[in-house]
């Protein structure tokens, strides 16, 4: 059915909703991604695969990502979700994708996020040429969502 992304966008959003379904969905729509079926996948990002700004597939298509999202109606409380990516200096080998959720503000999910894909990467002997990295942080009135991924395609 899917063969080997060509491709990849970081994406990351936060929406409200009366439920907490209708503000995961808000924060799709915010991240640009609500128009396609999400298949949610593990953390490799494909050899050779190059970013992009945009998705270029039509509505209700499959979109295979991995992400890093959490819904809460605790109000006052922070949170946030992130996403890290870590490109490997040799285009032929694969890279790591890592999420977060939680309740760490911005600047300490941003440190774990890249110490989780620096670990991932010395794991498996890749050496790394970059680590990109995605939060969001949204404090909580009513029902809120956030949402941080890695869509390949």
């Amino acid at each position: 059915m899917f063969g080997k992304p060509e491709n990849f966008i970081i994406v990351s959003g936060s929406g409200r909703g009366r439920t907490h379904l209708n503000a995961f969905d808000a924060a799709l729509h915010d991240a640009g991604i609500s128009r396609y079926n999400l298949i949610r996948v593990s953390s490799i990002l494909p050899p050779g695969a190059r970013e992009q700004n945009s998705i270029a597939l039509p509505a209700g298509s499959l979109l295979p990502i991995a992400y890093g999202s959490i819904e809460s109606s605790e109000e006052g409380t922070l949170i946030t979700a992130g996403i890290s990516v870590a490109i490997p200096e040799n285009s032929m080998e694969h890279g790591v994708i890592m999420e977060y959720s939680g309740y760490l503000s911005e600047k300490d999910a941003e440190k774990l996020l890249i110490q989780m894909a620096e670990d991932a990467m010395e794991m498996r002997g890749i050496k790394v040429k970059e680590i990109k990295v995605k939060t969001i942080s949204r404090k909580v009135e009513g029902i809120v969502s956030v949402f941080a991924g890695v869509a390949l395609f």
